[in-house]
């Protein structure tokens, strides 16, 4: 008998489902705003762009944009996601455009002026031609001068707080989180068990690691002049201090 084909992770509804108490929790959700503050200085956007918020989760951030005045497409692939961030959108009559689709296939040539991928959006996919044909889908849906926000978990922050076990209360769950890096630094492979209500769910998913070199020479590679990188959404150098990891590319 020929073996069922398993779900990836990252295209598995149940996975995000499960992981929303925590990936979206009452916290993460306050942030919105004031990140929200910070990439329009970061960028310096003047009001009235056209931004894709690719990877829009439920829309903690295009909701504020859109508050501001930015004409803003809202992309996810998981239906449940996008249609509370909707019906949000919805009752404070906000003009916002959700799209269902794949960041692999979504792309639009030369409709906006700003692309955010935000909260560790990037790297799920196994092979590498995968994050390379999302950056060229962005490249193209830019005009001239447009530009890509990354943010996500550099590898060099990531190793200077690394732990393989940890765990966190969020709300009413509690996240035991378990981390494995392979293929030389390259990866890194997590199995979180979330214990709600009495009841545990185990989910594992991978992602894959990027320096701030890296990353910048993927979206060269894919048609970026200028790019800079920063170690979090303030502006700071990217240093061994740095938190995060922002990669800004311009078309």
């Amino acid at each position: 008998m020929e073996e069922k084909k398993r779900t990836p992770w990252y295209e598995d509804t149940e996975f995000w489902q499960a992981v929303q108490p925590v990936l979206f929790d009452v916290e993460r959700l306050r942030q919105g705003p004031v990140e929200v503050d910070q990439i329009i200085r970061l960028l310096d956007l003047q009001g009235g762009e056209r931004i894709c918020d690719l990877c829009c989760g439920v829309g903690r951030h295009s909701l504020e944009l859109a508050r501001r005045g930015y004409k803003v497409t809202a992309v996810d692939r998981t239906k449940r996601y996008l249609a509370e961030a909707r019906a949000k959108a919805e009752a404070e009559s906000l003009d916002i455009e959700f799209v269902q689709e794949d960041m692999r296939a979504f792309h639009r040539s030369g409709s906006f002026d700003v692309v955010l991928n935000l909260f560790t959006s990037f790297g799920y996919f196994e092979s590498p031609s995968d994050d390379r044909r999302v950056v060229e889908n962005v490249c193209r849906s830019l005009t001239p001068g447009g530009r890509f926000m990354l943010d996500l978990m550099g590898k060099e922050a990531l190793a200077r707080i690394f732990r393989s076990r940890d765990w966190r209360r969020v709300d009413g769950t509690i996240l035991l989180m378990e981390a494995r890096v392979v293929d030389h630094w390259s990866a890194v492979e997590n199995e979180w068990t979330l214990v709600q209500d009495g009841a545990q769910h185990v989910r594992r998913f991978s992602h894959r690691l990027y320096s701030a070199a890296e990353l910048a020479g993927l979206l060269q590679d894919c048609g970026f002049g200028a790019v800079q990188a920063y170690g979090d959404l303030h502006g700071i150098l990217y240093d061994e201090k740095a938190e995060r990891l922002v990669v800004i590319g311009r078309k």
